[in-house]
Formats: C-alpha cells, sequence, structure tokens
C-alpha cells in the first residue's frame, strides 16, 4: 500500500474500535478478500483469515455459525464484494447473521493496476483506463438495504474517529451490520482524491470552499427502525434509499438505516436445533485419536449396490 493510501484509515479504525470495545483477542476475528484490502486480516492481533476472490463473505458467515460467541468481521474490496462477490453479497442479506461487513470502495481494482470497479460511475475515466467506463455504477448503500442488511452505514477513510464510531455500531448491532468506507486510491484513481472529498472544487458563489462529505447526525437524520411495522419498514428503508442516491457535491456518511427487529439468522437456527447456542459446532467433538467420531457405515451399507 502507498503511504497515504486510504486502506490504512480504514486499518486504524478498526484496530482502535477493538481495542475500545475491550473484545479479547481470542473471540474476536478478521476475515479478508483478495486485493489491497486482503491484508486487512495480517494487520490486526486477532484471528486473522486470508481468504479468495468474492468469497470472504461465505468464509466469515461458516466461522459465526460455527462459533456464535465470535466478534466477526469481514473486510474486502468494493471489487471483491461487488463484482465476483455480488451473489453471496445479496444471498447474506436473505440471513441476517450477526457479523459485520466492510467495503473498502476506491472505485478501481486497485491491486490490478486500476480497472474500473463496479463502483465507478459511467463515463468517469480514471488516469489507467483508456476510454471512459461504460458501465453504470453499483450503489452499495442501495443494494444494501434492498438484499436485507439490517445495519447499513458509510464511513470516509480520512476521518479515523468517526470511523471508529461506526465500526463499533456496527459490531454492537444485533444482525448483519455493513459499511461501505469511501477510500480514495491515490495511485490510480485520479477523480475521486482526497481533495475532491474536502471539496476543492466545490466552491459557492463567494468561492468558499465545501467539503462534500457530511454527517447523517448532523442533520437530525434517524435511521432506526423503532417498532414492528409495516408503514414503520417501509419508511426508514425508503428514506435510506434516497439518501443512497445523493452523490457529487453532497456525499452522506453515517448510519442510513438499523434494524434490530427483524430475527437474526442465529435465532431461527434455533427453532429448529433448540440447544445449537449451547452446543454450537465448534464445541463438538468430530474426532478422536484422529479419527472422525461420527459413524456413517450404516450410510454407506444402504447406499452399496
Amino acid at each position: 500500500m502507498l503511504h497515504n493510501c486510504g486502506d490504512f484509515g480504514i486499518v486504524n479504525a478498526i484496530q482502535m474500535a477493538l481495542s475500545e470495545m475491550q473484545i479479547p483477542r481470542h473471540q474476536a476475528a478478521i476475515f479478508s478478500g483478495i486485493g489491497c484490502s486482503g491484508k486487512t486480516s495480517h494487520f490486526i492481533n486477532v484471528y486473522g483469515v486470508h481468504t479468495l476472490h468474492g468469497r470472504v463473505l461465505t468464509f466469515a458467515q461458516g466461522a459465526k455459525l460455527a462459533n456464535p460467541d465470535m466478534k466477526i468481521i469481514a473486510a474486502g474490496g468494493d471489487g471483491d464484494g461487488l463484482g465476483i462477490g455480488v451473489g453471496h453479497f445479496i444471498a447474506a442479506g436473505r440471513r441476517n447473521l450477526d457479523l459485520t461487513y466492510i467495503i473498502f470502495n476506491n472505485g478501481v481494482y486497485g491491486l490490478t493496476k486500476g480497472q474500473a470497479s463496479p463502483t465507478l460511475r459511467l463515463g468517469e475515466k480514471t488516469k489507467s483506463l483508456p476510454t471512459p467506463n461504460t458501465n453504470y455504477n453499483v450503489n452499495p448503500i442501495g443494494l444494501a438495504i434492498t438484499s436485507g442488511f439490517t445495519f447499513v452505514a458509510r464511513g470516509y477513510a480520512y476521518d479515523v474517529r468517526h470511523l471508529k464510531d461506526l465500526i463499533i455500531a456496527a459490531v454492537n448491532h444485533k444482525g448483519l451490520a455493513f459499511l461501505d468506507v469511501l477510500q480514495p486510491c491515490p495511485t490510480y484513481n485520479d477523480i475521486n482524491t482526497r481533495d475532491w472529498y474536502s471539496g476543492m472544487d466545490n466552491l459557492d458563489e463567494s468561492k468558499k470552499q465545501h467539503s462534500r462529505i457530511y454527517k447523517l447526525e448532523d442533520t437530525g437524520y434517524d435511521p432506526v427502525v423503532h417498532y414492528d411495522s409495516e408503514t414503520e419498514f417501509n419508511e426508514k428503508l425508503t428514506q435510506a434509499l434516497i439518501k443512497s442516491l445523493e452523490w457529487d457535491t453532497k456525499i452522506p456518511t453515517g448510519i442510513f438505516y438499523k434494524n434490530e427487529i427483524i430475527s437474526q439468522y442465529e435465532k431461527r437456527i434455533m427453532d429448529k436445533i433448540p440447544n445449537y447456542m449451547e452446543n454450537p459446532p465448534s464445541s463438538q467433538v468430530v474426532s478422536s485419536n484422529g479419527k472422525p467420531t461420527t459413524d456413517i457405515s450404516k450410510i454407506l451399507d444402504s447406499m452399496s449396490v
């Protein structure tokens, strides 16, 4: 990573969040995909699993199901999670497992020399593209909301303290949390730069500079679904979707949507396996003296011809 890469701000925010929450190291795990964000699991002193391109959510969900007491954070890039991994992104939303997914959103495939990622806007041409981007962009916030994520937020990599607070809120959320982090790539994205986000070209009539980034909480915005009502659900979903479309001169950060009324996947499992939380897969003995404890000989016998 380049010395002023936005990845460092995100990694620092995760470290600060876990430290402030005082989560024991053996009770937290970071899963990462492939790309510039992939080293995240190496930089934080908890359990770390460096997985495959686009598959970080499948590994993270498996770990959470195996050991529901663990605090799980999945981290990946916008190309990793919203390109090859977008099917897993949508499928995860349907389950609502209690874990946190952080996407490092820089608009390019930074590890493979700056190709347009799914979040780069139509018609934009970064310095490594021979021609302007010909695809319409994915809206990460809107996609998370419509896929079923019950906590949806956006942070900015260079506002580390605010990002740290958002990570704490995401990890504490009872359900599936998504955090889209706007992360300038000083190597390949020469459009959405630190200066661009700070509004150096965003001037009013008096030539005063205005940052594009603003915080939803400073405007009185309420993202929380307070009671179990279809009307309340729809109103909060609608306002979040509308806010997710703001861009260019005003870009909102903060929590867009938060719903702890929808049941977690772990509780749905308990409807079928009542002792699931007391006896999860990670607590079960699967082998003894190098041999599996499960006897499947009867099943094999029944399949013999």
